[in-house]
């Protein structure tokens, strides 16, 4: 079955603020002043960092209750790394994953290869085909 996700970004006219719909949600997306925006909104690295602890702890928690585990709540705090090297600037994404309550050692290392198979953390990993045309 073949099910679409869709969302509209419209860049308007005003520096670089950009208007979202996806379903029935309106966001909106900006850069900080100090990069010639009006700071109205997330960056799109940002909204990108978000998506990934929401699809992680979402993911997390959707196995826990299979396992019948109680975690509490449950935190990914995930930051965006650079380093300058030889060949340039090289950047990574970070996820620091913690749980309210206490978790046993095996449920950690299952927790942290289950983290690894959320759809969106899998996109970024490159396993998703992207089209990009003009219309």
């Amino acid at each position: 079955m073949l099910r679409d996700k869709n969302a509209e970004v419209v860049l308007t006219n005003k520096n670089y603020l950009a208007e979202v719909k996806t379903r029935n949600h309106f966001l909106v997306i900006d850069e900080p002043v100090s990069s010639g925006g009006d700071d109205n909104g997330p960056t799109p690295v940002e909204y990108l960092l978000t998506a990934v602890g929401g699809c992680v702890s979402i993911t997390l928690r959707m196995y826990a209750e299979r396992k019948g585990w109680d975690v509490g709540k449950i935190t990914v705090n995930v930051s965006q790394k650079e380093e300058s090297t030889s060949e340039g600037i090289k950047k990574w994404l970070v996820e620091d994953i913690s749980f309210e309550k206490e978790i046993t050692e095996d449920q950690k290392k299952r927790l942290l290869v289950i983290a690894g198979k959320c759809p969106v953390a899998k996109m970024i990993k490159g396993e998703t085909k992207m089209e990009s045309k003009i219309i």
